[in-house]
């Protein structure tokens, strides 16, 4: 013990002196490197010339200028090439030619002194001795320094052992950075090419990916990091399910295309991206669909702040309009969108002129003069309530935003010639089982029936399932509670949901524009629906966690079944009926469903108008049943104005349910009037 304990301690002084000089000032360090190399520069000419005279005390006449000049230069040309603004860690292969460079001049600088300045005193073949002893020293002492450095980041017992899947120039990029740090000690790279497996990229071995389980239990590897930046998402989902068992936690670099335009950095390092889990490779847009509707038109997109909006008009700006109008009632959210879209603008060169407008859709008159100052021709209108327990509660507000909102602007567009109108729907808005999506269908019947009085707007709707990543998605709130420590709360056992990414919907619903005729209800392909419990126990696994049931009373994270949330259903749907037909774009189907007459739908809207009005809860709701066949309206009013309004004046709030259950009875006994049989 005391032999293995002595050995071990000049790694461990090497280890602190490395620490204490990484905790220093960055001008301490660099100080610190010039006078290493003023000291070593003469040792290694006075070196060379004892080797070439063969005595250790050459004589010559100005000796002192020779060493003067070969420090000046080297510490010279060492600085103008960037020598000492490198940071040893990140030091890679391109640090040799520099090296190179300065020590080859500095080299050259000293002949021309020793021809031109010193009678001609040195040999030439002194000179390539001093080049040979030099070079080493300056790029090899940087390498041996950057190896102790990294060393010791890797000695931390803290510190957690990862294996990188790819060893490409991701991988190896990142292995470097990780290597800086305290946090990561990378132990094993993986890669599929055989070519690949077997060879070493900064001293750590490649392997392929048999050898996972073997590794993750012999190494003791706790992390693996997905460095496959390009690599296709269905390759990417191949690898993420074979790593599932292994019971280690995968995180991945940022998407490329982060990368690419500066949002992200190769060193952030993320947990697994669920679009690899969910999603099929996407679909390249149609050239001649993506911006038919857009370049250089006026543009004009409603609830521009929210996640929808927001990716519509990063995607709408590429595509060349000559003016985006952003539309959204939510100062932050059009602030933060604003500055967004002109610093992409202004990375990207791209020439428009971007209008952000605070405003609400309710505001029929506040619409139509925006559509007409700007000369708006395409309107995508992305504003909406889409939280099914919250427009469950606020009934008069939901319907206002969702379908008032929704025919405001449709009417405005048609006064002021709008070519496009766009509404983004939701699939909720199929046999609805709440008011939302009852207020979403009610919303694509009025632009049905708008395209009656008209043939110079097309009006249509595009629907879509969620989308991950969106507000109240419910993804990232599964990865917050495993974060936490779980429970992860799952409303049902049996509850499938459709997913597709922002950037495809937002993408898809530009396309779905390009092609609509008038009255289209579009549809996208959604691909295969998602079992959520089994989504929330495939994240658990991922995150190197396991889920603690009945089988696995030990396991780390809990799932919790907390029931279908008020007015949830199991299953979503996104046609209603059968009567569906292809486009010109492979995930987008036209559907033909049946529509209401406007005459019809003009005394709805204006019945609507006045139970909103007057606070009609009652009313409200039963417009919707009788305008949305498929919605077979709860008894059960759950606004909470209506119910609190309902209790009599200083009655206990405990009433409240009491006394909408008398009032429900009250109406089912009086006679029904008419065909409307709540009036």
């Amino acid at each position: 013990m005391r032999d293995r304990h002595a050995a071990g301690a000049p790694a461990s002084l090497v280890v602190s002196a490395a620490a204490a000089i990484l905790a220093l000032p960055r001008e301490a360090k660099r100080l610190i490197m010039a006078t290493a190399d003023a000291i070593a520069i003469p040792t290694a000419l006075w070196a060379a010339l004892a080797l070439k005279f063969d005595r250790l005390d050459p004589s010559l006449d100005r000796t002192f200028a020779y060493f003067l000049v070969a420090v000046g230069s080297a510490l010279f040309f060492f600085s103008v090439f960037g020598l000492y603004r490198a940071v040893i860690r990140f030091m890679g292969p391109k640090a040799m030619v520099t090296v190179i460079a300065g020590v080859s001049l500095s080299v050259l600088v000293l002949a021309v002194f020793d021809r031109f300045f010193a009678s001609h005193q040195i040999p030439l073949s002194a000179f390539g001795i001093y080049w040979a002893l030099a070079l080493p020293y300056v790029g090899g002492s940087r390498f041996v320094a950057r190896y102790l450095f990294l060393r010791r980041s890797g000695a931390k017992g803290t510190a957690a052992r990862v294996a990188i899947y790819g060893a490409g120039n991701a991988g190896a990029r990142v292995c470097s950075v990780l290597f800086g740090g305290p946090d990561f000690q990378p132990v094993a790279f993986i890669d599929d090419k055989k070519s690949l497996q077997g060879s070493s990229i900064n001293g750590i071995r490649v392997y392929g990916a048999e050898s996972l389980p073997d590794l993750v239990r012999e190494r003791r590897i706790d992390r693996i990091l997905l460095a496959m930046p390009s690599t296709s998402r269905r390759r990417r989902r191949e690898i993420l399910t074979a790593l599932e068992s292994l019971g280690v936690h995968v995180q991945s670099l940022p998407n490329l295309s982060d990368l690419i335009s500066g949002k992200a950095q190769i060193s952030e390092l993320c947990d697994v991206d669920v679009s690899d889990l969910l999603g099929s490779d996407p679909v390249p847009p149609r050239p001649k669909l993506f911006g038919s509707c857009i370049r250089g038109k006026c543009v004009l997109v409603t609830g521009a702040g929210g996640s929808i909006g927001a990716e519509l008009c990063r995607q709408i700006i590429r595509l060349g309009p000559s003016r985006l109008v952003l539309f959204e009632m939510s100062e932050l959210a059009l602030y933060n969108i604003e500055r967004e879209l002109e610093e992409i603008a202004a990375h990207e060169q791209l020439v428009l002129e971007i209008v952000p407008l605070l405003g609400n859709a309710h505001h029929r008159h506040r619409v139509r003069e925006v559509l007409a100052t700007f000369g708006v021709q395409t309107v995508y209108h992305a504003a909406a309530y889409k939280h099914v327990p919250i427009v469950e509660y606020n009934v008069v507000e939901g319907i206002h935003n969702n379908v008032i909102s929704t025919w405001y602007t449709a009417e405005a567009a048609l006064e002021t010639g709008v070519e496009t109108f766009v509404l983004v729907s939701t699939d909720k808005a199929v046999n609805p089982a709440n008011v939302m999506g009852a207020t979403k269908r009610l919303a694509e019947l009025v632009l049905q029936a708008l395209q009656e009085r008209t043939t110079q707007t097309r009006f249509c709707m595009v629907r879509f399932g969620n989308v991950l990543a969106s507000s109240g998605s419910v993804v990232p709130l599964f990865q917050n509670q495993i974060r936490r420590g779980g429970p992860v709360t799952v409303t049902h056992r049996d509850v499938i949901r459709y997913f597709m990414t922002i950037p495809e919907a937002a993408q898809l619903v530009v396309q779905a524009g390009s092609m609509a005729k008038g009255g289209d209800v579009f549809v996208l392909d959604m691909g295969r629906p998602v079992r959520i419990d089994d989504l929330a126990r495939r994240l658990v696994n991922l995150m190197g966690l396991t889920v603690r049931d009945a089988n696995n009373p030990d396991g780390d994270i809990e799932i919790e079944y907390t029931g279908l949330r008020t007015a949830e259903k199991l299953f979503e749907e996104l046609l209603i009926g059968s009567n569906v037909t292809g486009t010109d774009h492979p995930m987008i189907l036209r559907a033909m469903e049946h529509r209401l007459p406007w005459p019809k739908m003009q005394q709805i809207l204006n019945d609507l108008l006045v139970a909103l009005a007057s606070f009609d809860c009652h009313r409200a709701l039963a417009l919707l049943t009788e305008s949305v066949l498929e919605y077979q309206g709860d008894p059960d009013i759950r606004d909470y104005v209506w119910t609190r309004k309902a209790v009599l004046p200083h009655a206990p709030a405990a009433k409240v349910a009491d006394f909408a259950a008398k009032r429900r009875l009250s109406e089912a006994a009086k006679p029904t009037q008419g065909q409307n049989p709540v009036a």
